[in-house]
């Protein structure tokens, strides 16, 4: 893929929410970069300084078996038989750091912008959410409101319909 634009679409498909982080595989992002996966893995391995845990990680057995049950390209046996590292946004920047060449920075920043559009798009959806609860809350409020209308309503018509009775008013002869 080097020197062409990747789509955002393609980068967005290979960004995988793991351990509450979003995150890319060293395959696809080797893919990304043009090179062998081995090959982005030996850099990873002699620069590990530069990757502290929030920056990259290894999947368990467990994630690597539930990434692949998600993912219908991952197909057992065709993959290495070495768990895949992960990398955060982080990592990735500090991966064309590593892989040293022009074409890896110019993905890396492609990459870290789709990144970046995720964040906001996610920004902007919190917002929606924020206002349909809000409108939510007014409108149950509202409910209320029309519920104890009702109720006085209802209040008023009973006692047009069964009036108490009267006490009578006025001089009464003993008599009568």
């Amino acid at each position: 893929m080097e020197n062409q634009i990747i789509p955002d679409e393609v980068i967005m498909a290979k960004i995988f929410y793991i351990r509450g982080q979003k995150v890319m595989l060293d395959k696809d992002l080797a893919e990304l970069y043009g090179t062998e996966t081995k090959k982005l893995k030996q850099q990873v391995n002699r620069n590990l300084n530069r990757f502290p845990n929030h920056y990259m990680f290894e999947l368990t057995k467990e994630e690597n078996e539930l990434l692949r049950s998600q993912n219908a390209t991952l197909k057992k046996g065709e993959h290495s038989k070495y768990l895949p590292f992960v990398f955060t946004e982080h990592g990735i920047l500090m991966l064309s750091n590593v892989l040293k060449s022009e074409s890896a920075v110019q993905v890396s920043i492609r990459i870290i912008d789709v990144f970046v559009r995720l964040r906001e798009v996610y920004a902007e959806q919190t917002e929606v959410w924020l206002a349909i609860e809000k409108i939510k809350s007014k409108l149950d409020n509202q409910d209320k409101n029309m519920e104890i209308v009702f109720r006085y309503l209802d209040e008023l018509i009973d006692k047009k319909d069964n009036p108490p009775p009267r006490k009578t008013i006025g001089f009464k002869p003993d008599g009568f």
